[in-house]
Order: structure tokens, then C-alpha cells, then sequence
């Protein structure tokens, strides 16, 4: 792509004045980077647009000159396409506007730099509940969750974001304004050119604001953690918990004991509510409409899961700090890895009747390939996906081992793809798997997406170095 001119950057400046861009080095240094330090970017100038109108200004001062533009959110993607290298880097941070909240919809329209957690609690103040979660809730905006199909641990239930979204108001790579913010669940009169843009991680144009799904408040909330001696019978406990429940689980959270034991050594004020820790845990969350039905049904589930030997050790949460303290021990799995010295991070989903036989093979080709090397399995079964993180062994080299990645990524990979699985579930390609999944999509499926982006963004001017 063509650098940016001194004259597209000066009219870029004028068009969205002093407070809408800045080139000062401390302030952009955050924009820069990402959580697992993999990349550290440049760009001469970021954008921070006040309104979708100084979105469309800037797109089309760039469409015009030909310039690159890397759209960010609240830049906490994992796989690096959030992260400029030269191109302009445009934030979309300051576009906060709630513009409408509708009970009687169940449906609120929120700006694209409104933080999920911000959006839960908009709903809430509604007596309405976004269902949407995950661990960086309070720094993930909603144009980047969006943008990236974020899924989180509520899927379950409640689907993915593309399952959340009613309408989408974006900025083109033309710089045309597309005003698709609807309330409506049916609309059946072509393409339904939002869903194009959920998941398409800035390639097609920057979501500006967006109409979210809203839901009844559950009236009671249980959360337990149970032990079990094997993967499989957390398969089994997973269709148990449906039935017993009508469909009340929202969420159902899988977890290796090597993870557990890392959360207790890397992760301060920390305590397994299981002792010992068994070999395989999992967080269940079950709501329910009715005040003390949750409780009666969590009750009612341990019971005949103890009984058919599913599981060997359960406690029940008895209070919101409870709650909390459970869901922390699952959600600082991530963080709990990183002391270890780094590893192969993979973000995968397989069918769910298939994910013990996928967790044995995987892990035994991932031991012949790199022996001693350590496998951490988390994450959201009730919708097959898995975190599937291997770390180094203790005292392994790590530098020797981190080289590897590429390597045992397709160990792992090519496993999940003859278990006709996706090599990302929830984290999208970014600049990480964008030259791998070639090796697992069709030439059909990469030239009909080639396609599409062609025909919308003809001079590929949005987050050219993502997808394809």
C-alpha cells in the first residue's frame, strides 16, 4: 500500500481536528502492541474519530489517496489484526453514544466504542440482560467484538455475536455511511449485508454503531464446580445437564488440572474449591426465570450425576463472592500460562461429541513431536471449543521451544481439521493464521471470499494484511 502523504496526512488532520488524531509517540505506544507481546507495530498517525461523520471523513480522505487504514477497538484481539505496521492506525474508542434502549424491543442501539461490560450494564439499568461475556469484557469494545465474532462463554445459550446483533451501522471503504441499524428478527429481502460484516475483522469497513439482542433477567443463578476423572464423562455430563434442566445451562467451562495448577501457582489469592484438584473440572452456570429455580436445578443435576458416577466432587457456589471467586480460577487461565515462558496458543472448535477422542490424539502427537512439552485444555465445551495451549516442559529450552510453533501448530491443526473442526473458533485469522488457514480451506471458499472483498473494498485499503 502506498504510504501515507504528507498531504493525506495533513487533510486527515484538518478534517477531523485536534481532538480527533494525535502523533505523539506516548500516547500511541499502547495501540501498538498486544497482550501476548507477539507484535509491535508503527503507524504515523492515529485517527480518533468523536462520530460515524468523522469515521466516513477520514475513510475517504484514505480511499482517495490510496491509503492503508487498520481499524481498532479496544485492542484486546489475540491473533495481531488489530496491530498497524505502517498503516494508518484508526481508533474507534471514542464513538460512545448510547443511542437507544428499548425494553419493549428488547433491543439497544450502542456506539462501537462502548465496552462490553458498559453494554451489559446499559441492559441491566433496563431490567435486561446482553449476554455476552468473556475475561477482557471491560476493555473489548463493541466494535471490535463484533468485528472479530467474539463468542465468549455464554455461546451456549445465547450463540455467538453475530447471533446478538439486530442491526450494524458501518463506514465503507469508499467512506459511504451504511445505516443498516434495525430492531427487526425478520427481514427476508436479500443479502443480509450486516452478518458480511460481523466476523470480517475490518476488512470490509469500520462498525461504527450496532442494535444488540437483548434478553430476560434470569431471577436465579447457580454455579458449581465439579471433578471428574476424564473428559468424556464431562461430554456426558454436558447432555445430562441439558436434559435435567430444560436448556437453562449458560455455561459449561472445561478444565485440565495442569491449568488449575497454574492458576494456583501464577495467579495470587487463589484457592481450588476441590481438594485435591481431579483431574478434569468444570464450571457449570445454570439460570433459571423462576427466584430459587437454578439452585433447585444445579441441586437436582449433582445428584444424579453423582449417582450415574459422572462425576467424583462437587461444591456449590453459596454467594456472589463465591460466584466470582469460581469464575476467576477459570478465567485466569490465560494469564496463569504466560509465566511458564509462552507456548503454542490454539483456538479451536471440534463437534462436541468428538472432544475427549480429539483431547487424546492431539495431546499424544503433540508429546511425539516435542517430548516433555505440557498441554493445558480449557475452555467453552458446551459450544466445542477449546483453548488448547501447549506450554514448554520444566527446564525445557524455551527459546528452542517457541521456534517450534509453527511446526507443532500444525500438528495440532491438522488433527482438528480431519475432526472437520475450525482452527479458530472465536479469535479470528489476524495477521497470526491468515497465511495458515490456506491450508485448510477449499480454493472455492478462498476465492469467493477474495471475491466478495474485491467487490467492496476494490483497492484493499482495510486491514489489507488480514484474510487472504
Amino acid at each position: 500500500m502506498t504510504p501515507p502523504s504528507p498531504a493525506a496526512i495533513d487533510e486527515l488532520k484538518a478534517a477531523l481536528g485536534p481532538s480527533g488524531w494525535t502523533q505523539d509517540a506516548f500516547e500511541i505506544a499502547p495501540h501498538l502492541t498486544e497482550w501476548r507481546n507477539r507484535w509491535t507495530g508503527e503507524t504515523p498517525i492515529l485517527l480518533k474519530p468523536g462520530s460515524t461523520d468523522e469515521v466516513s471523513r477520514a475513510v475517504t480522505i484514505c480511499a482517495r489517496h490510496g491509503v492503508a487504514i487498520i481499524p481498532q477497538g479496544g485492542n484486546t484481539g489475540l491473533v495481531g489484526g488489530q496491530i498497524p505496521f505502517g498503516e494508518v492506525l484508526l481508533s474507534t474508542r471514542r464513538l460512545r453514544t448510547v443511542r437507544d434502549v428499548t425494553p419493549l424491543d428488547d433491543a439497544m442501539t450502542l456506539e462501537a466504542g462502548v465496552t462490553l461490560l458498559e453494554a451489559q450494564q446499559h441492559a441491566a439499568a433496563a431490567d435486561r440482560y446482553f449476554p455476552l461475556s468473556l475475561a477482557a469484557e471491560g476493555t473489548a469494545t463493541l466494535g471490535g467484538v463484533i468485528s472479530t465474532n467474539a463468542g465468549g462463554t455464554q455461546v451456549l445459550r445465547y450463540g455467538m455475536m453475530r447471533d446478538l446483533v439486530l442491526g450494524i451501522e458501518a463506514v465503507m471503504p469508499n467512506g459511504e455511511v451504511f445505516k443498516g441499524l434495525k430492531r427487526l428478527r425478520k427481514d427476508n429481502t436479500g443479502y443480509d449485508l450486516k452478518q458480511l460484516l460481523i466476523g470480517a475483522e475490518g476488512t470490509l469497513g469500520v462498525v461504527t454503531a450496532a442494535t444488540l439482542k437483548l434478553f430476560p433477567v434470569m431471577r436465579s443463578r447457580a454455579v458449581a464446580m465439579v471433578g471428574l476423572e476424564s473428559a468424556a464423562a464431562s461430554i456426558e455430563l454436558l447432555a445430562r445437564a441439558k436434559a435435567e434442566t430444560g436448556g437453562g445451562v449458560e455455561a459449561f467451562e472445561l478444565m485440565k488440572r495442569l491449568g488449575a495448577e497454574l492458576v494456583l501457582k501464577n495467579i495470587p489469592d487463589t484457592r481450588w474449591p476441590l481438594d485435591p484438584i481431579p483431574d478434569w473440572s468444570v464450571l457449570i452456570e445454570i439460570t433459571s426465570g423462576t427466584p430459587g429455580g437454578a439452585e433447585a436445578q444445579m441441586e437436582r443435576l449433582l445428584e444424579v450425576a453423582f449417582e450415574e458416577g459422572l462425576i467424583n466432587d462437587a461444591a456449590i457456589a453459596q454467594n456472589d463472592a463465591q460466584r466470582a471467586a469460581f469464575w476467576r480460577l477459570r478465567e485466569e487461565h490465560s494469564a496463569a500460562l504466560k509465566p511458564e515462558g509462552g507456548g503454542w496458543k490454539h483456538d479451536v472448535s471440534v463437534p462436541i461429541s468428538r472432544i475427549a477422542e480429539f483431547i487424546d490424539e492431539a495431546t499424544a502427537a503433540v508429546e511425539r513431536f516435542h517430548p516433555g512439552a505440557r498441554v493445558s485444555v480449557f475452555g467453552h465445551i458446551g459450544d466445542g471449543n477449546l483453548h488448547y495451549d501447549v506450554i514448554p516442559g520444566v527446564g525445557q529450552d524455551i527459546p528452542a521451544f517457541i521456534g517450534r510453533w509453527k511446526e507443532g501448530s500444525h500438528v495440532v491443526h491438522d488433527i482438528v481439521a480431519r475432526y472437520d473442526g475450525s482452527i479458530s473458533a472465536e479469535h479470528g485469522l489476524g495477521r497470526l493464521k491468515t497465511d495458515e488457514v490456506r491450508r485448510y480451506k477449499t480454493p472455492l471458499e478462498i476465492e469467493t471470499m477474495r471475491a466478495i472483498r474485491a467487490a467492496i473494498d476494490p483497492q484493499r485499503i482495510m486491514n489489507p494484511a488480514v484474510l487472504f
